[in-house]
């Protein structure tokens, strides 16, 4: 399964909307192995198993932007209904209402693709941070570093004083 799954390939469908780390129904259908149809309808049935951090519908000005960012429909096509969008929680619970084995088997996956990204959004807020703290610690030293030029800059001119010839 997870040669035919890699956790890349799902990291790639997860979406950033309402600073929230979201996929969208069509994704979550596909990995599934449903038809998108198919998965809103579970979730319609079982709609008090979805509060609004599980799963949210897109706006339409979100839509618009979403279809900017990735392409979601062809030139010329038309989206009758606005996407659902199900966060990392509203995923596994997907899963459950779908009630296939493929579907618990994906919802692992998922899972482990959204525990990738946020590891991933922690080491770059690290980074982040320590180059902060290096730039403050440079900062002072700068100071420091244009004496040290300094007095090194006096020393060479001292010994550059033109020699007295000898002779005639």
């Amino acid at each position: 399964m997870s040669n035919l799954m890699p956790i890349d390939a799902i990291s790639s469908k997860i979406y950033l909307i309402r600073k929230q780390k979201v996929m969208l129904d069509r994704d979550l259908a596909e990995l599934f192995g449903v038809e998108t149809k198919q998965l809103k309808r579970q979730v319609r049935r079982n709609i008090g198993r979805f509060p609004s951090d599980f799963m949210f519908m897109l706006t339409k000005d979100e839509v618009e932007n979403l279809r900017c960012q990735i392409g979601t429909l062809g030139k010329g096509a038309h989206m009758r209904y606005p996407p659902m969008v199900f966060t990392e929680h509203g995923a596994i619970m997907a899963a459950s209402v779908l009630n296939s084995k493929r579907a618990v088997e994906v919802s692992i996956f998922v899972v482990r693709a959204f525990v990738k990204l946020r590891e991933l959004l922690s080491t770059h807020k690290k980074m982040a941070k320590k180059l902060d703290e290096l730039e403050k610690r440079l900062t002072g030293h700068d100071e420091n570093f244009q004496v040290v030029f300094e007095v090194i800059k006096q020393l060479l001119e001292v010994d550059e004083k033109p020699k007295r010839k000898i002779g005639f």
